[in-house]
């Protein structure tokens, strides 16, 4: 920056000198045709033609001229110094004159430097040679360019200056606002560097401030805390959850194996014992696969599936599982893209459901239809329903609610995988249910899934 600066205050002085010289070398010659226009002209004073009266011709030139500040007009007749403008020039200069005939015997013009203990002159003289092919003078001018750089000099040492506060307020200016723009970046920079304690630290949000680019990166980072966060804690109760559902498992199956006796018929009653709650351990673990799959593209393996077909064999295996009062609603000739065998365990989850809480004497009610362009797969029952403050948490993993005076069993993982089959065909479920009325649990799915699961799959298809 500083080197900039310097840079730039040279180039400025380089350039003013420049225009100086010329300035100055245009003035000097400016004088100098003057008086060769005087050489052919009248005398203003008596109107007679000047003719080879060489000190008539300066003597005018002279008193009708200004010089110049720092400029000087000498004229030298018959080798001589005839008169000078003004009056009184730097002695230098007149000793230089006096001293050093050539000016005074000069026969061709000349221009060049003089350099003096009082400065530097730049001059240009000029023979005058009349009408008559005489030389009789010489026509002096000359400047003092010292005086003229000094002035430069002291405008580039100004001009030096002011760019040199000017800069300092914008570095201060540019600090002060760069402080307040990177503040939030600093912010989160202390935030991310301090998530290390997830139940501390991972709470932690930027307040946002603005509608800039800085604001948006605030949000999107808060967001991201907020996905982090919500990940964690799903982990963390995910691990609690699952441990705790396997621990009464192994539990129960590492007691009767100390407790193992000799005896056949024990024996026998043991084994299937552990036989059954490893098959229930198998399912568990299943199931813990199944969700962890859902969120992946490859997780649908998607066709052509006719919805009316569909919910009838639906149907038709849900009436095998127990005697209820049975319905079946569903008349319609869609056919939507989906993963048909994933549709089938969220329709027989859900019916498995109603049929654990109903009686024999309960309707239960299978059926689909075309609402908005999704289409509405829903299981309907009139068993005892489910308690309000139950109704938003049973989705949740290894959440069990209350229906009435029972509480449900298994692992709370069944209405988890409804929804995340749901949730990948780009849809979800709804539920409508009562204490004491029934439930009806709604599955809406889209014609066609997410772009970006189909894309994958290798057939064309048209809805009809």
């Amino acid at each position: 920056m500083i080197f900039s600066v310097i840079v730039s205050v040279l180039s400025i002085r380089h350039i003013l000198y420049t225009l100086l010289e010329q300035r100055i070398e245009a003035s000097l010659l400016q004088e100098v045709e003057e008086v060769n226009r005087l050489v052919d002209g009248r005398n203003p004073v008596t109107g007679d033609l000047f003719g080879d009266d060489v000190a008539a011709i300066l003597r005018v030139f002279l008193s009708r001229n200004v010089p110049d500040n720092n400029e000087y007009l000498i004229a030298i007749v018959d080798r001589e110094i005839y008169q000078t403008s003004p009056v009184t020039i730097p002695d230098v200069l007149y000793e230089e004159l006096e001293s050093n005939r050539y000016f005074l015997n000069l026969n061709r013009p000349q221009q060049n430097r003089l350099v003096t203990s009082s400065g530097t002159f730049v001059y240009l003289a000029q023979p005058i040679v009349t009408n008559g092919g005489k030389q009789q003078g010489v026509f002096v001018v000359a400047n003092l360019i010292t005086n003229e750089q000094k002035e430069v000099n002291q405008a580039v040492f100004v001009a030096a200056i002011v760019i040199i506060i000017v800069l300092f307020i914008a570095l201060f200016l540019a600090w002060m606002i760069t402080g307040k723009i990177l503040a939030p970046l600093k912010i989160l920079t202390e935030t991310a560097r301090s998530i290390t304690d997830f139940d501390q630290n991972l709470s932690r949000r930027i307040p946002v401030k603005g509608a800039d680019e800085i604001a948006e990166l605030t949000m999107t980072f808060n967001e991201m805390l907020d996905r982090l966060e919500a990940s964690f804690t799903s982990q963390r109760d995910f691990i609690n959850d699952a441990s705790h559902e396997l621990q009464t498992p192994l539990t129960i199956i590492q007691g009767n194996l100390e407790l193992l006796s000799d005896r056949p018929q024990e024996q026998h009653e043991t084994l299937a014992l552990v036989s059954d709650e490893l098959n229930r351990m198998s399912r568990f673990v299943g199931d813990l696969l199944l969700l962890a799959r859902a969120e992946r593209l490859d997780f649908l393996n998607v066709e052509l599936v006719d919805v009316q077909k569909f919910v009838e064999e639906v149907y038709a295996k849900a009436i095998a599982l127990a005697k209820r009062n049975w319905h079946l609603e569903a008349k319609t000739s869609l056919r939507i893209v989906a993963d048909r065998h994933r549709l089938t365990q969220v329709m027989m989850n859900l019916i498995r459901n109603a049929v654990e809480h109903t009686t024999k004497n309960d309707l239960i009610e299978i059926g689909a239809s075309l609402v908005d362009d999704r289409v509405h797969f829903w299981v309907r029952d009139t068993g005892v329903g489910i308690n309000f403050a139950d109704q938003e948490r049973i989705f949740k993993r290894f959440a069990r609610a209350s229906y009435g005076r029972r509480c449900s069993e298994g692992a709370g993982l069944g209405l988890s995988i409804v929804e995340a089959i749901a949730k990948a065909h780009g849809g979800y479920v709804k539920l409508h249910s009562y204490p004491g009325v029934g439930s009806t649990f709604t599955v809406v799915i889209p014609l066609e899934p997410p772009q970006e699961v189909v894309s994958n799959e290798p057939y064309s298809h048209r809805r009809r």
